[in-house]
């Protein structure tokens, strides 16, 4: 198990590799796995845009003391496959995490979800309701709240792959950096951008941008999910504020409560990390 305050070369280096089938194309997806056969259903870490896996770090790790837990890179991110020829959307994620659960020999699972991946674990849990126990959702794109602005832009022809070598630096420390609350620890920004500097980085990332559609998240018949959810928010994010989060409690069948942490932006995983790690395994042990 790696440490909590791992760099992106050992995350990487933790991870395995499964494949999974989108639209009939099998996908190579890597994963972060750790806990043995603990207690209760495994917990699924779901990311969003522009992040993978690693922007669970501090907190799967320390989850996995007391359960199963896997954190996958959805496809077209971090150290899945990512080729030019596959839809990246939320329906299609959707698509990979079932034949992740499917894996399992449990009947249910936990979900914990931050950005795209929140529309995500919407989406599954609305038409699975009896296989999802747990949910929670951070910062999650719902309803009609995304895309955002900055993101749609970068799906647009010829935008990122335009960039020269300064303006995808200055582009990435706008996002990693800048959207921290307070002084960015550089590990977090290092690694949240090291999948996007690698050779065909940047055609990845238009193409996960292009693939977000608000379709996918105002389609869900939300009172159909069952499962009891805690919206744990970046309570000063601007992008998904946290009157989401609200409107989220308010939409689901399943107990729901909000729970707003305090100076933290979209990146709560990484503003208030122990507070968030203490939240998650407080609700996924009661």
């Amino acid at each position: 198990m790696v440490e909590l305050d791992a760099d992106h070369e050992a995350w990487t280096a933790a991870q395995s590799t499964t494949t999974a089938v989108v639209d009939g194309d099998e996908l190579d997806v890597a994963y972060y796995e750790a806990g043995g056969d603990n207690d209760g259903p495994p917990v699924i870490f779901l990311h969003g845009i522009p992040t993978w896996s690693f922007l669970w770090r501090g907190i799967a790790p320390a989850v996995a003391e007391d359960r199963h837990v896997i954190a996958p890179d959805l496809v077209g991110y971090g150290n899945s496959q990512r080729s030019d020829d596959f839809d990246r959307s939320v329906r299609a994620q959707t698509s990979v995490l079932a034949d992740l659960i499917a894996e399992s020999p449990h009947d249910a699972v936990d979900l914990v979800a931050h950005d795209i991946g929140g529309g995500v674990a919407l989406r599954y849990a609305a038409a699975r309701p009896a296989q999802v126990r747990k949910l929670v959702l951070s910062n999650a794109a719902c309803f009609d709240s995304w895309p955002v602005e900055f993101i749609n832009s970068l799906g647009v022809p010829g935008v990122v792959e335009g960039w020269s070598d300064e303006e995808f630096d200055e582009n990435m420390e706008f996002l990693f950096a800048e959207g921290a609350h307070g002084e960015a620890d550089p590990a977090f920004v290092a690694g949240m951008r090291a999948p996007w500097d690698r050779e065909g980085g940047r055609r990845a990332l238009a193409r996960a941008a292009v693939a977000t559609n608000t379709n996918h998240t105002t389609g869900i018949d939300y009172d159909d999910i069952t499962a009891e959810t805690l919206c744990l928010w970046g309570a000063d994010d601007v992008l998904q504020p946290i009157d989401n989060a609200h409107r989220l409690a308010d939409a689901v069948a399943g107990d729901a409560r909000v729970v707003g942490l305090d100076d933290a932006y979209h990146w709560v995983t990484h503003d208030r990390t122990e507070a968030y790690r203490d939240e998650v395994r407080a609700f996924l042990t009661e």
